[in-house]
Order: structure tokens, then sequence, then C-alpha cells
């Protein structure tokens, strides 16, 4: 093999390893909601939901956006770490808890599928199943999607919805995805930092003067 057939080998190699290096989570679909306008979670209570059947990735996921959101101003808490796991899913049974720690908003990411397109528009999010936080919580939690392994050259798409908990509103909704993460969960988590961002990008995270 001559020196230059090597060098071209390991260029292509270098190349091909590139293609799958993971890129960071870009949101694909946003929408803002009018209930929204008159609206601030700056300085409130604000729960960190991942809405998954996977253990791991609910934990690592609420940690981080609790850790985002904790830095950005607001009294952020981690949903597992004040709902039971065994009565997370049922909404009747996590309202109670919610009502508890009396938060004001609620920021949820769901993974909804790897390595396919998922078109969203505000038609999808003003659906019964978006429009309500209790809605939206018991429909969540009753069509999680369970992710197999991760290969090479695919797609994570996560939605993030946030919500009003004394309204009962949904404030603001996006589509995102991610491409070629090694696992679920850091995509989650990378994704909590791209949430907040947002949050204060649509005005949720501003004082409104009275």
């Amino acid at each position: 093999m001559t020196r230059t057939v090597r060098w071209a080998m390991v260029a292509m190699a270098a190349v091909a390893a590139t293609a799958t290096v993971a890129a960071k989570p870009k949101f694909t679909a946003v929408w803002k909601t009018p209930a929204s306008y008159d609206v601030s979670l700056a300085g409130k209570k604000v729960a960190a939901l991942v809405i998954t059947k996977d253990d791991s990735v609910r934990v690592a996921g609420e940690e981080a956006l609790a850790r985002e959101l904790g830095a950005r101003g607001f009294q952020a808490v981690a949903t597992y770490r004040s709902v039971p796991r065994e009565e997370a899913a049922v909404a009747e049974k996590a309202k109670v808890w919610f009502e508890r720690l009396g938060v004001e908003g609620v920021v949820a990411l769901r993974p909804v599928a790897i390595d396919r397109k998922t078109t969203y528009s505000p038609s999808t999010w003003v659906s019964s199943s978006y429009t309500e936080f209790w809605g939206y919580y018991g429909y969540g939690w009753s069509s999680v999607y369970v992710p197999g392994h991760v290969d090479r050259n695919t797609v994570v798409i996560i939605e993030t919805t946030i919500y009003s908990v004394p309204r009962n509103a949904l404030l603001w909704a996006g589509i995102s995805e991610t491409r070629n993460p090694e696992q679920l969960g850091p995509a989650v988590a990378e994704l909590a930092e791209e949430c907040v961002k947002e949050l204060h990008k649509v005005g949720l995270a501003k004082l409104i003067k009275k």
C-alpha cells in the first residue's frame, strides 16, 4: 500500500467520523399561544418534567432542565424529586403533588420519535390533547415513546411544551431535532439549555409591569 493510498484512507475515515458527530438540538417548529402574552414565569416556581418511562433519561433530563432554569432565576424543581414514581404517570394523582408544590409553570420535554419526520403546526397544539396542562399530562404519559438503540445517522425528535399551572393552559410549544446523539439521555439534557433560551426569547421570563 502506497503512502498516498494510506493517507487517502485516513482522510476518508475522518470524513466518515465527522459525518456522524452529534449535532446540537435544533428547534424546527415553535408556537407561542395567545394565552402567553400576559403571563410571566420570571422568578416563579417552575417544575422540570421529562415524560418518559426510562428513569435514567427522566432523572438526568429533569436535573439538567432544573439546573438551567435555576441558573436563569427561576425557582426550579425536578418533578421526580417530589412526585412518586408510581404516581407520576397518572394525571389525577400527579395533580395533587403539583398543587402541594405550588408551581406556577411546567416545562415538559417528551421524546416522540427516532429517525422519523414528524410534522407539527399550530393546529397540532390547539387540539384538546395540548391546550390544557392536565389533558396533555394524561395524553403525554399514555403515548410515551420507548426508544430502542440509537444508531448512527439518526434523528431524535423531542417535543417541548410550557404550561401555566394556575391557568391550566399551554403557553408555548416546540419540536426539536438532535442528529446522531450517542444516547438519548444526554440529548435530552442538552436540549434543556436550548429550552430555557427559548423561554427567555419569547418573553416568558420577563417581568410584567402592573
